[in-house]
């Protein structure tokens, strides 16, 4: 704030001359209640999912730094001091590595999916990676061909009692982590008069493992994540 009419000026040694009312009216300059406030920056402790590793400098709002990194002893405040010692401890090998602070994340996302793999009701068909890129360009994953693995046994069709059955695929991000993909068969014709009945959120439902050895994978799994017939 500021006086919108300053109060007149006194000698030295002198008191001050009495204050009127006109003295108190204020004019506003800033509202410091709503300034954004500046990043607070620390230094990583240890690795955090979607953040950085450990001995990182990161930047960040100072409550997200405040109540997810300082308060649970995972950063501290960034210093010469905190940032020379964690860089040396950094250079050290740690126990878990990763290839980046958002690896994690993709992958318990990929595992948490359910995804539909439509194949053709008509024609011969194998499953190659490139059909499994396209099931997960459409729900929303760009992966490249040579991430993906498929089991060892080849997947052919058309075959309606591999309906609905589920199998593993593995994706690999950054030739590091590994991410199992749980993926359905879904046969599908061009023909309207040829196809399946609908099934609504057929992700909800339980499935079959198309192979033996899936079977308690299967039965681990946690709720799954919606993908994009």
């Amino acid at each position: 704030l500021k006086r919108r009419f300053p109060p007149n000026l006194y000698k030295k040694n002198q008191k001050p001359g009495k204050l009127r009312g006109r003295h108190f009216v204020y004019d506003l300059v800033e509202d410091t209640t709503i300034t954004k406030k500046p990043n607070l920056e620390v230094v990583l402790t240890a690795f955090v999912e979607g953040i950085g590793s450990k001995g990182d400098v990161v930047s960040l709002k100072p409550n997200v730094a405040y109540n997810k990194l300082l308060l649970p002893g995972l950063a501290v405040y960034k210093t010469p001091e905190t940032v020379a010692k964690y860089a040396t401890e950094k250079d050290e090998k740690e126990v878990e590595v990763h290839s980046s602070a958002y690896a994690q994340r993709t992958v318990n996302k990929l595992e948490s999916l359910i995804l539909a793999v439509v194949m053709n009701k008509d024609h011969a068909w194998t499953i190659e990676p490139w059909h499994i890129k396209a099931s997960l360009r459409k729900a929303g994953y760009y992966v490249p061909e040579s991430a993906i693995t498929l089991p060892e046994t080849p997947i052919t069709g058309p075959d309606l009692l591999k309906q609905n059955k589920e199998f593993y695929c593995t994706v690999t991000i950054n030739n590091l982590e590994k991410a199992r993909v749980r993926c359905r068969i879904h046969h599908w014709s061009t023909e309207p008069s040829e196809r399946l009945p609908y099934v609504f959120e057929h992700w909800k439902l339980d499935a079959e493992p198309l192979f033996g050895s899936d079977a308690a994978d299967s039965r681990k799994s946690t709720e799954p994540q919606k993908s994009k017939d």
